[in-house]
């Protein structure tokens, strides 16, 4: 009964051998009859497609239809597929009937960073993807310029701490990065701005916001302060809008075309046409006319005419005296 036992025992084991040699040589023989593409985050996301899918085969020249299964390299492919800006993951495997299913992730953006002329979105590993006409997405916007080293990654904890709060998420509108030390937040509230510095304690900096929501701002008004500074420890500081605001002079065309003011108006001497007189010069007495001349109560002044010219005197002659007769 023993060797029974160790005989069946061996046999079995052959049994599976074979049948494994037998099937991967079958399989190895078995050409791909078909693609099967599925998007599994397709909710409301509809830039990746099957026929997407399909089409990045071709370009990068992966042909994997009647091609044998043993000539099909899974993780080439899966390797192509995440070097599109618009996949976030694939997987490949082949089931029965020679049949490639690929299921395919599509990137899921936390972000859009504006900077300069340039305009992509960002998931959470920090893969960008340009944006485009025909998709948009509701995300929280990002605005400033960004390097190596100062990534948008750097945001995404206080992104995600903002998402994560109801009351945080419906007030910061968008995310303004002037330096790594100046983070400006646009608030949904008119009025002003928030500078919480950089990303370090934004939890407790958030904290103090609310409350100077709380206390102080129903008190002073949501216009008495533009900026509202809590980047330092234990104190906020609020700088007040100011008051005085310049106005300057623009050039109005349509001032061309308005009538000139009676009030800054004098009959010219040598003209029938009004003149316009300077604001600083005192008005006159004389009425507003047309003419001098209709002005008949007026008393005109003789004109003035010039005094007549003395002759010149003429030198008198001195007198001859008579001369004295010579007696004789």
């Amino acid at each position: 009964m023993k060797y029974l036992r160790y005989i069946l025992l061996l046999a079995l084991l052959a049994l599976l051998i074979g049948g494994t040699f037998w099937a991967r040589n079958k399989g190895r023989d078995e050409a791909c009859t078909e693609i099967q593409v599925e998007i599994e985050n397709n909710e409301g996301l509809n830039f990746v497609t099957p026929a997407y899918v399909i089409e990045e085969l071709e370009r990068k020249h992966i042909i994997v239809k009647n091609v044998p299964v043993w000539q099909i390299n899974v993780e080439e492919i899966e390797n192509v597929l995440s070097q599109s800006q618009y996949i976030e993951s694939v997987e490949c495997m082949f089931v029965n009937g020679g049949v490639l299913k690929i299921n395919v992730s599509q990137i899921v953006p936390v972000m859009r960073v504006f900077d300069g002329d340039q305009s992509y979105y960002v998931n959470k590993q920090g893969k960008r993807m340009t944006a485009v006409a025909n998709c948009n997405i509701d995300v929280p916007v990002v605005q400033g310029h960004f390097t190596n080293k100062f990534t948008p990654m750097r945001l995404l904890p206080l992104v995600q701490y903002v998402e994560s709060d109801s009351a945080l998420k419906a007030l910061v509108t968008m995310y303004c990065i002037g330096d790594t030390n100046n983070i400006i937040l646009v608030p949904s509230v008119k009025g002003h701005v928030i500078n919480i510095g950089n990303c370090n304690s934004f939890e407790s900096k958030f904290r103090k916001l609310k409350l100077f929501y709380k206390k102080v701002m129903p008190v002073k008004g949501w216009m008495y302060y533009d900026t509202i500074s809590v980047k330092w420890d234990y104190q906020i500081v609020a700088t007040r809008r100011d008051k005085l605001v310049e106005v300057k002079n623009v050039y109005d065309p349509d001032e061309d075309e308005k009538a000139d003011d009676p009030g800054t108006m004098r009959v010219s001497d040598n003209s029938k046409a009004p003149v316009n007189k300077m604001a600083t010069e005192k008005p006159t007495s004389m009425p507003l006319t047309t003419t001098p001349a209709e002005n008949k109560g007026d008393v005109q002044k003789p004109p003035e005419t010039s005094p007549p010219k003395e002759k010149p005197k003429e030198k008198e002659k001195p007198k001859e005296t008579p001369k004295e007769k010579k007696s004789t």
